[in-house]
């Protein structure tokens, strides 16, 4: 494997930390809006948050239904954002305690720490595309690694639960973002820090979308997202654009 394609910026602290900056932007709150609503939260349910990031979609299931959600759980592949998660522990009323969790693990490697039928309903915002697999064989990457994520989501979903999860589109133009967000950071207060953190967001931009175009991670057509999705199981599936156009977001439902 040549040695530039087995650098990963993801579960590195400074990535991870890069990313918490993003929902201080208008077209991710948008996005974040657009998920929740899709989502639907309800009293009682159990929930998976992949490639949860800093909590931000977290946060907006509990605030939803007021904490009366069953369980929330975080998985990142960045250590560092167990350190978000304790603090929204600490900021979010009533107290979650351990309602609310995070758990450090890669999820190209699949999902073999939770039971068949573990949660009511799986939410996933900008994550699934780096699902990342090498056929060293071949010397080339693969989609195995998103395909199997597909499934064991499907797997840990229980039968009527909902997967609703966004991705980004193909040659997503991160300057649209960015330009969009202006006015936000404007807004902010934190004008310096957050156009800082702007940078760094727009360097690993860079560097996925260099990524994705060998093939390592996948910023696929709405319409190939729908056949992988159905391939492995959900049905009753739709997608609507968000995030300036730059996003998709799907609903898909495991059948009973």
């Amino acid at each position: 494997m040549p040695a530039a394609n087995t650098i990963n910026w993801w579960p590195t602290s400074k990535c991870a930390k890069a990313f918490w900056g993003q929902q201080d932007c208008t077209p991710y709150q948008a996005l974040l809006r657009d998920t929740l609503d899709w989502a639907a939260p309800a009293s009682g349910e159990r929930w998976l948050d992949l490639g949860c990031g800093g909590g931000a979609i977290s946060r907006g299931l509990w605030e939803r239904t007021n904490g009366t959600i069953a369980a929330v759980v975080g998985l990142d592949c960045a250590a560092a954002n167990a350190e978000a998660y304790q603090r929204l522990r600490e900021q979010l009323k009533p107290v979650p305690e351990s309602r609310i969790q995070f758990i450090h693990h890669n999820f190209s490697s699949g999902l073999d720490l939770f039971d068949d039928d573990a949660f009511d309903h799986a939410v996933s915002g900008l994550s699934i595309s780096y699902a990342e697999s090498y056929d060293k064989s071949s010397g080339c990457w693969t989609t195995a690694a998103y395909d199997r994520l597909l499934q064991e989501l499907y797997r840990v979903i229980r039968p009527g639960g909902r997967l609703v999860f966004s991705v980004n589109v193909p040659n997503p133009s991160w300057t649209r973002v960015a330009i969009r967000s202006l006015p936000g950071l404007l807004r902010s207060g934190h004008l310096l820090q957050s156009l800082k953190r702007s940078q760094r967001m727009l360097r690993y931009g860079r560097w996925l979308k260099q990524q994705a175009r060998i093939g390592r991670f996948h910023y696929l057509p709405a319409e190939e997202v729908e056949q992988r999705l159905t391939h492995a199981g959900f049905r009753a599936i739709t997608h609507r654009l968000s995030y300036c156009d730059q996003a998709y977001i799907f609903r898909a439902i495991k059948p009973r």
